[in-house]
Order: structure tokens, then C-alpha cells, then sequence
């Protein structure tokens, strides 16, 4: 018997030999028969060598192995704290954020071990307040799950999110990909309109109203988003690769299943400032819901002519901006790479437009872009973010071990794939769980830190509560370094008077 399994595999060792010689499509295993394939087996398995044995805690992207593990603690309310002092390169780090906390101030941290990891932590603002919407609401989590579609992601991912954003208390955003069946387990929703117009259009492809009043009157949206750009492909359409695209999908997006889904760089339904607000009234009156965009950043033309026809009358009641950093979407590498700036410059070249022409309190900023670190979301409320939206974090608490298969359907945990056999292992009923648990544990720590600082809420944290360092060498708060005026970065007096004595009831409601 054992000579029997010797001799076929030699004489398999031995085909594939013969193959390597005569082919011409690999030079390395035409020149190294049957050894050469370790060269690929190796290439193919690098990011998971990288990520356990090579890489350091720290050198890791787009997440480190410290912030995975941060993420992953938190999701399973294990013990997310780090001993013996920071890893991170603090004396030759260039542009490290360091949070000022304050001797003495109105506001203390909590000493109970567990204060805060069930306090609510609202916005700041009313959406769609200063417009008038007939449903302007006030979110009740300033963390938010962002726009990652059905299709991208599982079913079992989309259900396991969304549960997990009722138990949470917090929102989550549709993508661009339609209002599936594992959209309505529960948690409240943002709806987004992408250039495709999936889940509102008719058999054509072209924008329906009608449809969208009957979804968002047939399920829990509470706003709606008009997605100009994304992160990961700014400047550039969807693409749900065709081998993503199942049957169940190409029915609730009208396509034509097993097809690369491309969708178009622009929208159809407007082509300038102007039209765009008209586009945003027309939605908002007819679903009487807050209507924004989001777009990640880079000519700031539009920008300008955007606050220039805005008026009390026709306006977007928010705006989120994607750092050009990516996300989990397919993308040419050009695109992740180099296409737009980054959340911090980003954000912060449009959010000083809106600070100079005085329109800041009666808009609703969100923030997306590796900001579901505690650190890097205290940055962006510094700088005058509302709320924060987190996406690949998410995707981390429910399983995701940043194999960096997103793209092509072979995603190992079951987050990013329609395999039945790859889905099968995230248990949505668990992973639910554990995504609130990372929310809320996100939000928790926010409000320590703003405590800390000495303010009852992160919106309150100003662009001079965080600097910047160079290394050992100095230190300039952000309002230095991003050209704040005095004032920018927070909400306005009455806003602020307003989201404190909110929290004073919600930390004395919740034992804090």
C-alpha cells in the first residue's frame, strides 16, 4: 500500500513536472519545475504570513496588529487594554495626535471600571432641523455603521450588522447596492442613493421616485444619503465584481446575474450644484426625511459653488465625508492609492468653507475613514465632525482578519463573499453581539477621553484640545495646523449648552 501511494506521487510529482516544462505562461516554473509553484503558494498566502509572523504590532496596514486587536477585544468585551506604555514610534512620528487632558475642569471620567459602556451618547445636532424637515431626528449614536453593501458583504454579514445596530442603538447605512432582506432585522437605517439608483428605479434603469417614497415608508430609514464619491474608488463607480453577483442579488438590483456590476461615475438626475439641490429637495419633501451627500474630497470647486447656492430654502441637511484612504470596495490601485486627499485634509478644507460662510450649526457633519479608532475619531470631532462612520471596523468586530480579499469572493470568515461554504461560519445571531459590543465599547471610550479633556460630549472637544508632534522636537494644535479660526470645530453655544444637559441626564440615568 505504501509503495502503491509512493509511486502516484511521484508519478504526479512527475506530471507536473512535465507540464511546468512545456508550458510558457510562468517563466519561474518553466525554469523550476514543480518547485516554482511555492513562489505563488507563497505570494498567494503573504498578507497572513506578514500578519502573524512577520510584521511587527505596529507596521501592519491599513490596520495595524494593535488596532485589530483593540477591535477584536472590544467585540468580545474581553480585556482591551495594553500594558507597559505605547509600541508606537511616538519620538519619530510626524503628525501624532496627542489628546490634551485637563487638570481641573466641570466634567470628570467616571472611577466605576464599566461607566459608560451603556450610556447613549446622541448627537449634537438635530438632522434636518435648520431645514425643516418633517422628520428631522436627533441620532442617537454619534458611531454609525457605514455604507457597505449587500453584494460586497454577506447576508450573514449585512444581518449580523444590522441586528447588531438595534442593539446597539445606532444607525446603519444601506451602500449603494438597494434595501435587501438583511436590511429589516431590526436596526434603523441611512439609505443610500448611488449613480445606479438601486432599490429606486424602474425597469429602465432611470430614477423613481415613487419607489423610493414606497421604500422608505416600508421600512425604518431615517435619512438619506446621495453618494457623489466614496473613499475607495473616489471619482469612479461601483464594482461588484460578476462572480459576487448571485441570482438573489442581480433581483434586487435589476442586473443581469454572474456580470461585473459597473456602475456609472456620475449621476444621471443632476449635473451641477444647482440641480443637485434641487434633486435633494425633491427627495426630502417628497419622503419628508433629512436628505445629505457624501463624497470624498478633491477639487474644491464644487465645494465653493455648493455653499454659494445654499440658502435657508434648499439646502443638504448633511454632509459625510470619506477620507480617500479606501475602504472595502473593489478599486484599481491608482484610485486607493492617489485619487482623493486623505479624511483629515479632506474634511478639513471643506469643513473651514462651511465655518467661514457661517452655515456650520445648521449642518450635520459625518466623518468616515479609519475612524473607528478612538484616536483618529477624537481627531475628526476635533476638527467638527457631528458623528463618525465605521466600516472595515465593523467589518473586524464581526470576524474580518483583513485578508485583503474583499474583491474576489474568496473572503476566509464569510464577510465579504457569496460562498454558501465561506458564509456558513459567521453566525449572524453571534457576530450581531459582538459588533454592538464594539460600538458601544467605541463609544464608551469617547466619552471618557472628553471627559478627560473636560467636556460632556466629543462635539464639545475643540481643534485646541489635540496637537499635533513632530517627533520630540514641538507640537501645534490642530487649529494651527488646519487653519481653524477661533471657534471652529465645535458646536455654537446654544448647541453646546443643549448636548450637555443631554448627556447630564443620560450619565445620571445610566449610573455614571
Amino acid at each position: 500500500m505504501k509503495k502503491t501511494l509512493a509511486a502516484l506521487g511521484a508519478a504526479a510529482v512527475g506530471a507536473l513536472a512535465a507540464h511546468d516544462l512545456r508550458q510558457k505562461q510562468h517563466a519561474i516554473t518553466r525554469n523550476f519545475p514543480v518547485l516554482g509553484h511555492a513562489r505563488f503558494a507563497l505570494e498567494r498566502i503573504g498578507p497572513e504570513l506578514r500578519q502573524y509572523i512577520v510584521a511587527g504590532n505596529d507596521e501592519e496596514r491599513p490596520f495595524s496588529r494593535d488596532q485589530r486587536r483593540w477591535v477584536y477585544a472590544s467585540s468580545k468585551l474581553q480585556n482591551n487594554y495594553f500594558g507597559f506604555g505605547t509600541d508606537n514610534d511616538i519620538e519619530g512620528h510626524v503628525g501624532y495626535p496627542i489628546i490634551k487632558q485637563r487638570t481641573f475642569a466641570d466634567v470628570a471620567p467616571s472611577t466605576s471600571a464599566h461607566s459608560g459602556e451603556e450610556t447613549p451618547l446622541p448627537c449634537a445636532k438635530v438632522v434636518g432641523l435648520a431645514r425643516g424637515r418633517a422628520k428631522a431626528f436627533r441620532p442617537q449614536s454619534v458611531v454609525n455603521i457605514s455604507g457597505m453593501s449587500y453584494g460586497s458583504l454577506s447576508s450573514n454579514a449585512i444581518t449580523a450588522l444590522n441586528r447588531g445596530a438595534e442593539l446597539a442603538g445606532c444607525l446603519q447605512n444601506t451602500g449603494e447596492g438597494a434595501l435587501s432582506p438583511y436590511h429589516r432585522e431590526g436596526g434603523d437605517l441611512v439609505f443610500q442613493i448611488g449613480t445606479s439608483y438601486f432599490g429606486c428605479r424602474d425597469e429602465d434603469g432611470v430614477f423613481d421616485l415613487d419607489r423610493l417614497v414606497a421604500l422608505c415608508a416600508g421600512a425604518p430609514v431615517r435619512m438619506i444619503e446621495i453618494k457623489l464619491s466614496q473613499g475607495a474608488k473616489p471619482g469612479l463607480g461601483g464594482m461588484l465584481p460578476g462572480v459576487k453577483v448571485t441570482d438573489e442579488i442581480a433581483e434586487i438590483r435589476g442586473i443581469q446575474a454572474g456580470v461585473d456590476c459597473a456602475s456609472p461615475s456620475r449621476h444621471a438626475m443632476f449635473n451641477d450644484v444647482d440641480s443637485l439641490l434641487d434633486f435633494v429637495e425633491t427627495v426630502a419633501q417628497a419622503t419628508g426625511l433629512p436628505v445629505g451627500i457624501k463624497s470624498a474630497v478633491g477639487n474644491m470647486d464644487f465645494w465653493d459653488d455648493l455653499i454659494a447656492a445654499m440658502s435657508p430654502e434648499r439646502m443638504v441637511d448633511f454632509v459625510n465625508i470619506d477620507g480617500g484612504e479606501g475602504g472595502t470596495g473593489a478599486a484599481p490601485l491608482v484610485f486607493a492609492d492617489s485619487v482623493a486627499f486623505p479624511f483629515r485634509v479632506g474634511f478639513s478644507k471643506v469643513y473651514k468653507r462651511f465655518a467661514e460662510a457661517g452655515m456650520t450649526d445648521d449642518i450635520t457633519f459625518i466623518g468616515a475613514g479609519k475612524l473607528g479608532l478612538p484616536d483618529n475619531a477624537l481627531v475628526a470631532f476635533a476638527l467638527g465632525c457631528d458623528m463618525v462612520n465605521v466600516g472595515r471596523e465593523a467589518m473586524l468586530a464581526i470576524g474580518c482578519i483583513q485578508a485583503q480579499k474583499c474583491h474576489t469572493d474568496e473572503c476566509p470568515t464569510g464577510v465579504a463573499t457569496q460562498r454558501p461554504w465561506l458564509m456558513h461560519g459567521l453566525d449572524p445571531t453571534l457576530k450581531s453581539a459582538r459588533a454592538a459590543n464594539y460600538v458601544k465599547t467605541l463609544r464608551r471610550d469617547l466619552l471618557k477621553v472628553s471627559e478627560a479633556v473636560g467636556v460632556a460630549h466629543p462635539a464639545l472637544i475643540t481643534a485646541d484640545d489635540i496637537d499635533l508632534i513632530d517627533g520630540l522636537l514641538s507640537s501645534r494644535p490642530l487649529r494651527d495646523v488646519y487653519g481653524y479660526g477661533r471657534h471652529w470645530g465645535t458646536v455654537g453655544p446654544a448647541l453646546a449648552e443643549e448636548i450637555t444637559a443631554i448627556m447630564a441626564e443620560q450619565t445620571a440615568a445610566h449610573g455614571g
